[in-house]
């Protein structure tokens, strides 16, 4: 055997073992926030004006979740972190400022296998997850228009959970066409084949019912803001896109003034029709 072809076989061997050890952690790196190191004992706060609840999903996982109760009359926007956070920061957001003012109530959950909850993370998981929240919300204040908001990864659970129950709208920043996509801009010479979870909003958005917000920072490194607008395109007149200056983590909130008064009227208009399942 030639020196070329043993190197060749070196170069194959050592390539196959890269995607094979892509293709089995690949969850890590899609959800860094449920094998970092988390909090210690102690560490975790309560965020003021809410509460930590616990939630059960359908196959039986428990989440921990932080719950404000809305004011008679309000709705509650329930709020999913992205992959490297915690509810903690959306549930201090919106039980705060233009949100506490108008009424609002909120409820942000940590997806399983972060911590406080149990379980490991997968597409169809944080799905479910979306879906036990809601369901929470709706045994919580059952006559509350619900608010779906999602930052990065949270704006595709909240768009998928948006596909399959009623709402009053859709609050997104920072949000991805698919999955799929950004690892193919981000890395092209990868098979996208090996994805375990595409979270194609793409395919997804257009079930979605009521009004949708858009939020994108023109200086995002992690998802372009050509995402967001392809998004908002996607999903029709209904849909409106700004971009705000800030990269991924500095446009969180910029808009939510806009966002609360934009959506504060819709709480008197007629019921939302139940989406077909």
């Amino acid at each position: 055997m030639t020196l070329l072809r043993v190197l060749l076989f070196l170069a194959l061997g050592l390539t196959a073992s890269a995607l094979g050890a892509l293709f089995l952690f690949q969850r890590h790196l899609i959800y860094p926030g449920a094998f970092g190191a988390g909090f210690g004992e102690g560490e975790r706060g309560v965020p003021a004006g809410t509460e930590a609840v616990t939630l059960t999903t359908s196959d039986g996982h428990r989440l921990y979740g932080l719950w404000r109760a809305p004011e008679p009359g309000r709705g509650v926007v329930l709020t999913f972190h992205g992959n490297g956070s915690f509810p903690e920061p959306h549930a201090a957001r919106f039980s705060n400022g233009v949100w506490r003012a108008a009424g609002w109530g909120t409820l942000a959950i940590a997806y399983r296998g972060y911590p406080g909850s149990t379980g490991s993370p997968s597409e169809a998981g944080l799905i479910e997850d979306g879906l036990a929240a809601y369901r929470f919300v709706r045994d919580r204040a059952p006559d509350a228009p619900i608010l779906l908001h999602g930052h990065s990864m949270g704006a595709a659970v909240a768009v998928a959970v948006a596909a399959r129950e009623p709402h009053l709208g859709l609050y997104l920043e920072a949000p991805f066409v698919s999955l799929t996509r950004l690892v193919g801009e981000h890395f092209p010479l990868l098979p996208r084949l090996l994805l375990r979870d595409t979270w194609r909003s793409d395919r997804r958005i257009g079930a979605a019912a009521g009004l949708i917000l858009i939020v994108h920072g023109t200086d995002d490194p992690v998802i372009p803001a050509a995402h967001g607008r392809d998004l908002a395109a996607l999903a029709g007149t209904r849909a409106r896109f700004v971009a705000v200056p800030g990269d991924h983590v500095s446009l969180l909130g910029q808009r939510d003034a806009e966002a609360e008064a934009t959506f504060r009227p819709v709480l008197s208009a007629e019921p939302i029709p139940t989406m077909p399942r």
